[in-house]
C-alpha cells in the first residue's frame, strides 16, 4: 500500500528540526503535496519541495484569508512566480467564516488564479468556507473550459458534491474531519463515489482522531483511509489503491 496527503503545510515552523517526511515516508506516505499560503510561505515550502523531489510536490497560489490590504502586492508576488514547475495553482477559493471585509477582493483574486490554473493546464485548489453558493457562482464562468479541481477540506452535503461535479474534473479533498464524532461529512461519503475522492491532513491543522486537537502530520493519512474504508465498506487497500490513482491523475505526480 502507499498513500498521497494532497493538502499539507510541512513547511511551517510547527516542524523545524524535526523527520517529518521520514516520518510519513514510514507510514506510507510517499507523496505530500504542499499547499501555498501566501508571500512568505513560498521560500519555505520550495525549499522543502527541493529536498524532498520525489514525496514533495509545490503547488503556487494565494490563501483567500490572505487578500487583504496588500492583496495587489501579495498577487504580483504570486505571479511573479508563474513560471516554476508546480502541481497545482492554490490554495485559492473564497472564505466567509473569517471575514467577508475582503470579499469582492477574495473573487477577483480567485479569478486570476483559476485563469492562471486554465493557462497551464493544472488543477486549482479550492478552498471553500461558508461560501459555497459564491463559489458556485464564480465558477459558473468557467463550465466547459477543462477545469480541474479538488474541493479542500470538503464537508459538504451530497447535493453539493453533485453541483460541484458540472463545473468540470472536480474531486474532494477528506480529511481528518471524517473521523470526529458527528462529522457531517462521515454521514456523506457513501454518496460519493471513490473514484471522486482524494486524501488530505492539512497538516498541521484537523488532526484525526485519537489527535484532534493536536498538531496533525501526513503520517496520519492512513487513519483517515481507515475510517474512509470502514464507512464505504471496503478494504483499506482499495482506499489506498483509489485515492492515490485519483491523486497521481490530478496532479501529475
Amino acid at each position: 500500500m502507499h498513500f498521497i496527503d494532497t493538502h499539507a503545510h510541512l513547511y511551517e515552523d510547527d516542524y523545524k528540526g524535526e523527520d517529518v517526511i521520514e516520518r510519513a515516508i514510514a507510514a506510507s506516505v510517499d507523496k505530500i503535496v504542499l499547499a501555498d499560503v501566501n508571500s512568505l510561505s513560498r521560500e519555505p515550502l520550495f525549499s522543502l519541495a527541493a529536498a524532498y523531489p520525489n514525496n514533495c510536490f509545490p503547488c503556487l497560489g494565494l490563501h483567500p484569508t490572505e487578500v487583504k490590504e496588500n492583496y495587489r502586492e501579495e498577487l504580483e508576488l504570486m505571479l511573479a512566480e508563474r513560471d516554476r514547475k508546480v502541481v497545482a495553482i492554490g490554495e485559492t477559493g473564497l472564505d466567509c467564516y473569517w471575514s467577508k471585509d475582503f470579499i469582492k477582493e477574495q473573487i477577483e483574486v480567485f479569478k486570476v488564479q483559476i485563469e492562471l490554473a486554465l493557462e497551464k493546464d493544472l488543477p486549482v485548489v479550492i478552498h471553500c468556507r461558508e461560501a459555497t453558493a459564491l463559489c458556485f457562482e464564480v465558477l459558473e464562468n468557467y463550465k466547459g473550459r477543462g477545469l480541474k479541481a479538488v474541493f479542500h477540506a470538503y464537508g459538504g452535503s451530497v447535493e453539493t458534491f453533485r453541483c460541484m461535479e458540472k463545473y468540470g474534473d472536480c474531486y474532494v479533498g477528506i480529511g481528518g474531519v471524517l473521523t470526529f464524532k458527528n462529522a457531517s461529512i462521515a454521514q456523506n461519503i457513501n454518496s460519493i463515489p471513490l473514484e471522486r475522492i482524494v486524501l488530505e491532513t492539512d497538516a498541521p491543522w484537523l488532526a484525526p482522531t485519537p489527535y484532534r486537537g493536536k498538531r496533525n502530520e501526513s503520517a496520519y493519512i492512513p487513519l483517515i483511509a481507515q475510517k474512509l474504508a470502514q464507512l464505504q465498506n471496503i478494504s483499506i487497500e482499495k482506499v489506498a489503491e483509489q485515492t492515490s490513482l485519483n491523486a497521481e491523475r490530478l496532479f501529475g505526480i
